[in-house]
């Protein structure tokens, strides 16, 4: 089993940044993938960024290019999401993610952390 817990969440105002961080425990995650997805009311579910856990190959969603960056740590288990130049449409419930086989537009990873909130305001 593995177990997925986000955090670093919050409100920021528009312009600011957040870390959220991604701690993965339970089975070995050498060879996983983690995502980070994001779901804002009333829209779909969408794929923010994705990283193979060797750091190897990264995807990001062409609209956050340039203001967000994914990155791991193995030491710590841990992969995190930097987002700088927030804006008010970030605003969305962010989840991590892991999978087996990597993680691009239309995959739903087996793994599913309980999500945190960020919220951009104005």
């Amino acid at each position: 089993q593995v177990q997925l817990v986000e955090s670093g969440g919050g409100l920021v105002q528009a312009g600011g940044s957040l870390r959220l961080s991604c701690a993965a425990s339970g089975r070995t995650f050498r060879s996983y993938a983690m995502g980070w997805f994001r779901q804002a009311p009333g829209k779909e579910r969408e794929l923010v960024a994705a990283i193979r856990w060797s750091g190897a190959s990264t995807y990001y969603s062409d609209s956050l290019k340039g203001r967000f960056t994914v990155s791991r740590d193995k030491a710590k288990n841990t992969v995190y999401l930097q987002m700088n130049s927030l804006k008010p449409e970030d605003t969305a419930v962010y989840y991590c993610a892991a999978d087996p086989y990597p993680i691009t537009i239309g995959t739903t990873p087996d793994y599913w952390g309980q999500g945190t909130q960020v919220t951009v305001s104005s």
